[in-house]
């Protein structure tokens, strides 16, 4: 099958690589790039003398940048979405990581409150970028968990020109778009190529990560929407060969 990454460059190469290796055919179209800011990472563990919270592995390539100096916090314990994420963690170094599988982040907060209170004696400090989605912050409130919030990167937005939006989409039309997040669903119906173009994706699946990822699809290509079981891109891949 001919699938559409919507992934940033970086995280879409590792799942082109996967989807070869299914015997598919990957088709990159990134629609936001980070923007790292390394120096606000580091200053915020200067500053935290508790637990760590992450929920994308793009944090992890931004302390990558300051690995040298990460030394005086590898004992803290930091808490992490996704298995890859965990897995950065303690290949750059850290010692204590715990995760949940996935991406997301409700059930992060819900680990994070079962665990022992000696790991939230001081405030967490959550590491995270822009734009992300608001359930983590929104349980860890709810819990009553003190945090706070440092941005370390921010997603800049890339718009594919008109020619690889042809190439990719109309040539040869799709038969899958993967989605991993709804401001990348959002970012991609809003393209003008595709209104201009209606009837390109009448016979795409769209393979979204969450329920959350649909409500940026229009109301007309909903019939084509399909969900992953479970928060993680095993699942979303494994949509593929549902049909």
């Amino acid at each position: 099958m001919r699938v559409v990454v919507t992934r940033p460059t970086h995280s879409g190469e590792r799942t082109a690589r996967r989807l070869a290796q299914m015997g598919h055919d990957p088709l990159l179209l990134p629609l936001a790039e980070p923007v790292h800011d390394a120096e606000a990472a580091l200053k915020a563990l200067e500053e935290t003398s508790g637990s760590i919270a992450i929920t994308s592995a793009e944090v992890m390539r931004v302390l990558k940048q300051v690995q040298p100096s990460l030394q005086p916090f590898f004992h803290w314990p930091v808490f992490a979405v996704g298995t890859a994420t965990a897995q950065a963690a303690r290949e750059i170094g850290f010692e204590v990581v715990v995760g949940v599988g996935g991406s997301d982040g409700a059930r992060l907060a819900d680990l994070i409150v079962g665990h022992s209170p000696e790991f939230r004696k001081s405030p967490l400090l959550y590491l995270t970028g822009s734009p992300r989605a608001p359930g983590f912050e929104a349980q860890l409130k709810n819990f009553g968990i003190a945090f706070r919030t440092v941005e370390c990167y921010r997603m800049k937005e890339v718009i594919p020109d008109d020619g690889m939006l042809t190439s990719v989409l109309a040539e040869i039309p799709a038969d899958a778009i993967l989605f991993y997040s709804r401001e990348t669903a959002r970012r991609f119906f809003a393209l003008p190529f595709l209104r201009e173009h209606a009837d390109t994706l009448t016979r795409t699946r769209i393979l979204c990560l969450s329920d959350a990822i649909t409500e940026a699809v229009p109301a007309a290509l909903r019939s084509l929407v399909e969900i992953a079981a479970l928060p993680g891109e095993d699942s979303l891949l494994a949509l593929l060969a549902a049909k």
